[in-house]
């Protein structure tokens, strides 16, 4: 077992290692679809420029909100697979504290074998994904610190 998974958050572990043994891609595929279905809606007033993921080859929004120095994250895709891994990230970092958000290293997108079996556009718009909840992590934190 690495290090990495010592600042990786329990929850995204877990759905880490639920894929990680997932030896064929199909299951993965499954697994992903299995959460995008899970997914609460994200409202359609959230689906603004601000909360677009770029340089993704889907549609993909994600709004963040602040609750309690905790962020909670929503998400829509119009793809059922780009839903399932914005469905991953959203399980994983949801009521995490920024800080804790920004200290996630995205080795773990790696370690899920998700980037053998997507496309190198879809792999590429995954991490796009993640890196913009990051990135929004932050602005909450900056925004609480005033």
């Amino acid at each position: 077992m690495s290090n990495n998974n010592a600042s990786r958050p329990p929850a995204l572990d877990k759905l880490v290692q639920k894929l990680k043994r997932q030896s064929d891609p199909k299951r993965r595929y499954e697994l992903l679809i299995w959460l995008a279905q899970k997914l609460e809606p994200m409202p359609e007033a959230s689906k603004v420029t601000d909360n677009k993921v770029q340089g993704c080859v889907s549609q993909v929004f994600i709004s963040a909100t602040l609750d309690d120095g905790k962020v909670f994250y929503k998400g829509d895709s119009d793809s059922q697979l780009v839903k399932g891994l914005v469905a991953l990230l959203i399980q994983g970092l949801n009521g995490l504290p920024s800080q804790e958000i920004m200290d996630v290293n995205p080795d773990f997108i790696q370690e899920t074998g998700l980037n053998v079996s997507l496309t190198p556009s879809r792999a590429n718009g995954f991490y796009n994904i993640f890196q913009m909840m990051k990135q929004k992590a932050l602005i909450l934190h900056e925004a609480a610190a005033v």
